[in-house]
This record gives C-alpha cells, structure tokens and sequence, in this order.
C-alpha cells in the first residue's frame, strides 16, 4: 500500500527511517453540533493528532468558536450528499448549486456542472474563511474526493496546496489507479506532502473496534500512514440525518479513549503525529 517512500519525516523528528508514523485524523468537522463536540473530544482528551474542517458546513461556525489551537486542515467541500441536510458554496457560484439549492449531491453531478473558475474562488475562500476564522490551517482534504478524481479539479487542488504551503490527503496507489493519472507524482513534484498509505476501519462497530484498530497498527508498514475516522457524539440530531451515524458514535468511543489508543500505539511500536507534522517538514524542505 506505500509507494511514496519518504524517510525524511521520521528522519527530520529523529526516529530510523523504517519508524512506523501515525496521523489519527477526524473528518468532517463543523457537519453538526454532535461532530463538533465527538471531534473536539477526540482532539483534546482522546487519541486524535488531526481533524479536518468543513467550512461550508452549518456547524462549522460554531467550531470555530470552540477552537483551541489543535492541528486542524480545511476539508474543501462542494457537495452536500445528505437528502435533507443541505449546505452551499460560500461564494458566489451558481454552477455549484444544485436545484434545492446546496451543493449538487453527487460528485458526478458536481463534475458535469461545475465551472473551474468558481472551484478555484469557492476553495481559495473556503481555506481563507478557515485563516479568518483563527486556524492555524495543517493540511488540505476532499470531502468525498472530489478535487482529486478528476484531473482539472486535481489541478486546482494541487495549485492551491502550493499556494498556502500545505500537505494535501491523497489517495492510494490502487484508487489512483482508477482515476487513471498520477495523483501521487504530481503532488510530490511539487514538494507537496502526503500520507504514504491510508486505513479505514471495517465498519463492524461496537467492541470490535479496538480490536480492529489493534490489528490495523500492527500491520502498518514503515512511513505515514493516515487512520480516517468521523467521530460524532450519539444525539437525536445526529440519528435524524446521517444514515451511518452508528459507525461515527463508534468511532468516538473508541477515540475518545486516550489511553487506551495510545498503548495500543505503544503495544504496535507507532509513532502518532498530525498533518502539522508534515506541514512543518513540507515548509523547512520549501
């Protein structure tokens, strides 16, 4: 699963260049109030190093509000897949508004309508909003890989990494694949930082989840690998309009758990670190 072999980060933080680096990020922060609080709990009193902000968001800010300086990126949005749960661009861009108007609910329906002039002004305000707001911004994402599948929104995505000088989550080797251009070279040619490898944990819930993440850390191989989660504290709020709200209630269970999260990085030999991490080591190699 890695194929971007870069012994600087654990180099540049002192570990041998097989050390096996952790990032534990917590996505779609600002979704709702029952996200906000999940991730920030996981941030500060559980086993998360990253979370990613979705500014478009309806709760995203109240986040804001609740920000304390943890190592948080800008998750760039232009959807809003929920059937009664809708957001829309900060700026003004009539291409990416679907007919109820938010965002189009699909990435398809996002890719045949959407004019790159407006992509490019709605993602460089998204990311300006977050600086505005008081982040101290560590890393670009995709909601739902939009900016990455194809390869003129990769472009703007990629531009905009540049710009601001941030590492970006990419994807695997095998996905790129399926997008069927360089995803990973492209970004790397330009000293643009990013996981070597990504894990998700099966959706099977409940106690079986610290097993799973057990088992995760232990197959690691050496280099950065990102954990995706989307921790979410159980409310009627959050049962009313994310179909999966089990899975994200789990996944804060079992974040919320500092140290149960951090012996099992001790019990795996992992070192856990944030997208901040690679920010800094991305900027010094810049």
């Amino acid at each position: 699963m890695r194929d971007h072999p870069d012994p600087t980060v654990a180099a540049e933080l002192g570990l041998p260049d097989d050390a096996r680096l952790v990032i534990v990020e917590c996505a779609e922060l600002g979704f709702c109030h029952a996200a906000n609080v999940g991730v920030f709990d996981a941030l500060r009193s559980g086993g998360a190093t990253s979370a990613a902000l979705m500014v478009p968001a309806p709760w995203a800010r109240q986040a804001a509000a609740q920000y304390r300086g943890e190592d948080v990126g800008v998750q760039l949005a232009l959807n809003a897949e929920h059937d009664l749960y809708r957001w829309g661009p900060i700026t003004q861009a009539p291409s990416l508004l679907d007919g109820d108007g938010g965002f189009p609910r699909t990435v398809t329906d996002l890719w045949d309508h959407a004019d790159l002039d407006e992509v490019r002004r709605e993602c460089r305000a998204q990311i300006e909003r977050a600086v505005l707001w008081g982040f101290d911004v560590s890393h670009l994402a995709s909601h739902l890989d939009a900016m990455l599948l194809r390869p003129e929104f990769f472009d703007i995505y990629l531009d905009l990494a540049v710009e601001f000088r941030l590492p970006i989550r990419a994807v695997t080797s095998e996905v790129e694949g399926q997008a069927g251009f360089p995803i990973r070279a492209l970004a790397a040619d330009e000293g643009v930082r990013f996981a070597d490898a990504f894990a998700t944990l099966p959706d099977e819930g409940g106690t079986t989840s610290r097993r799973l993440l057990a088992e995760t850390l232990a197959s690691l191989e050496p280099g950065v690998t990102e954990l995706w989660f989307r921790p979410a504290t159980d409310s009627p709020e959050l049962r009313a309009m994310s179909p999966d709200w089990e899975q994200r209630v789990d996944d804060h269970v079992l974040l919320a758990d500092e140290r149960g999260v951090a012996e099992l990085f001790e019990q795996a030999g992992v070192t856990a670190i944030g997208y901040r991490t690679l920010r800094d080591v991305m900027r010094r190699g810049s």
